[in-house]
């Protein structure tokens, strides 16, 4: 068999954190086998699906670099082949047009609510043999109902929970086109599965009560079932189902808030699957590893300090250059002057070791590429008469110094013996003077960075 796996959004919003986490599923498990991953937009909820929607969707998938080998394909470009399908169940005698109005089968489920009975349509219009239908409402378009079995059980074996039986009997007469001919979405999904020829549905737990009447259908269009593997949902913090209230939840959020895409991959791949104590791995370890045995059963939850604990690690082996990138337009954004600065790759080199995201290196490398505004008082607590002709000969040894950091390292250490100075006495005034603040990287690194030109400036401005 050759493996076969789809990821079937709809586009009635943007990519959320579970649907990645189960394009991620689908798409390992096909790649782990040599197998074809499929990307469908399931559009034919006309009220909500937007082209924006669409867009977020494609834009979440390529950021996160879980490419499609086949679609996308739109379920409202495939009309003609649901109509086809339609009339080929309605000849077979497996589905039925229904006239009951939307108040009627309302009316109906009131009362089997009243008598404490399930609500279900109760098959007014379902033909039996011997039974006589009346005569079609002219003035009423009819929708189109599946004709569901009456007794028997559906089971299948998750690959996720387990065994699952569903009885027939909580299962009622589907709608499966409305009344201007439109599909539904159990029949699109079916017979989606069965021309795609889908072999493996791994979907949220949110689809477990699709899953037997997707099952009904496809029995009576005689396709054969996919396996199916139903995930639990993510949850937040604080044990309740992952909504905005827990911050970020679109997958485009996490780039906008400065995640790399691989310390997010990484980390929706261990949210409800684990190969050991493996915290850390590559797409290619992952697709190497990935099996459906060994998802969990239970929910998972969100742990933003550990996304970002990922994120640090990502950050800390990227390359210098891309994280420059990256970082660029927010320093642009921000005001950043960038004549006559230290490179920023070099800024990029010193800084990522101590931040979390994107956005926090570039805050940190602001300091480089600002004018230093220190404020006055911490200036006249640590710019004092006593520290200025440390200062000042630290200002004149640097007219000559080789500029690297291990030089400029030895003149401090030589600064701070001939004025029996200890290391904060003389660095926390250098800080303020060059950068405005007092915790920045080792100085002599900082030092290094900007350069002498820029050093001895900024030194005469306070020495006078």
């Amino acid at each position: 068999m050759t493996v076969r796996t789809r990821f079937a959004p709809s586009p009635t919003g943007y990519l959320h954190v579970g649907g990645a986490r189960t394009a991620l599923f689908s798409w390992a498990y096909a790649r782990h086998f040599g197998g074809t991953f499929v990307l469908r937009i399931e559009d034919t909820d006309l009220e909500r699906s937007t082209p924006e929607a669409v867009q977020a969707i494609l834009d979440g998938m390529q950021w996160l670099g879980l490419a499609h080998d086949e679609g996308p394909f739109y379920q409202m470009q495939r009309m003609e082949r649901y109509r086809e399908v339609l009339a080929q169940m309605l000849s077979a005698g497996n589905a039925y047009h229904c006239y009951s109005s939307p108040e009627e089968v309302e009316a109906m489920r009131e009362g089997q609510r009243a008598a404490g009975e399930k609500p279900r349509y109760d098959g007014t219009w379902r033909p039996e043999p011997g039974k006589t239908l009346a005569p079609p409402p002219a003035d009423r378009k009819p929708v189109v109902r599946f004709r569901n079995p009456a007794d028997g059980e559906v089971t299948w074996n998750d690959v996720v929970k387990g065994t699952i039986t569903i009885s027939n009997r909580e299962l009622d007469d589907l709608v499966i086109a409305r009344p201007d001919g439109t599909p539904t979405y159990n029949f699109c999904v079916a017979v989606d599965d069965w021309d795609m020829k889908i072999t493996h549905v791994i979907r949220g737990d949110d689809h477990v009560n699709n899953t037997p009447r997707q099952i009904n259908i496809l029995n009576a269009l005689g396709a054969p079932l996919p396996y199916y593997g139903h995930v639990p949902m993510i949850l937040g913090a604080d044990g309740e189902k992952l909504s905005k209230r827990h911050g970020a939840v679109s997958v485009m959020d996490y780039p906008a808030q400065g995640y790399l895409p691989e310390a997010m991959l990484n980390y929706l791949a261990r949210l409800g699957w684990s190969h050991g104590d493996e915290e850390i791995f590559s797409m290619e370890q992952f697709c190497a590893w990935f099996d459906l045995d060994h998802l969990s059963k239970s929910p998972a939850q969100f742990n933003p300090e550990k996304l970002a604990w990922l994120n640090n690690h990502y950050i800390k082996q990227a390359d210098n250059a891309r994280l420059a990138s990256l970082a660029r337009p927010l320093l642009e954004r921000d005001g950043a002057q960038f004549d006559g600065t230290p490179d920023l790759q070099a800024v990029i080199a010193l800084m990522k070791e101590r931040v979390n995201t994107i956005n926090e290196l570039a805050d940190a490398a602001m300091l480089f590429y600002r004018q230093p505004a220190a404020d006055a008082a911490l200036l006249a607590q640590h710019v004092t008469d006593a520290v200025k002709p440390a200062l000042a000969q630290y200002a004149a040894q640097c007219q000559g110094v080789e500029w690297n950091r291990a030089a400029l390292s030895v003149m401090l250490k030589e600064v701070l013996a001939a004025h029996k100075l200890k290391m904060p006495q003389l660095a926390m005034p250098l800080r303020l003077i060059l950068t405005g603040q007092l915790q920045t990287p080792p100085i002599d690194a900082v030092v290094e960075l900007f350069g002498r030109g820029v050093v001895l400036a900024r030194l005469a401005k306070h020495l006078g």
